[in-house]
């Protein structure tokens, strides 16, 4: 996958993660996140593992693993 489109996708979960954590933590599962934004699960836990490491806007951490990943998302 070229950097170009994986930018995009990291821009495009990111958008979407500032606006529902915009007035307090959310917590999300990769699965259902997916589907909001029509990506796999796999492609939403990878971005989310690197905008884990790199957002400055966005603190995100894995919470659990209960039939797919839950992440807990706020707004820094």
């Amino acid at each position: 996958m070229s950097s170009a489109a994986t930018d995009r996708k990291r821009q495009r979960v990111a958008a979407h993660l500032r606006e529902r954590a915009a007035e307090e933590p959310v917590y999300v599962k990769s699965k259902f996140l997916a589907e909001e934004i029509d990506l796999s699960a796999r492609e939403i836990g990878s971005v989310l593992g690197q905008l884990a490491d790199r957002s400055s806007e966005l603190a995100i951490e894995k919470w659990s693993y209960t039939n797919a990943t839950t992440w807990r998302v706020e707004r820094r």
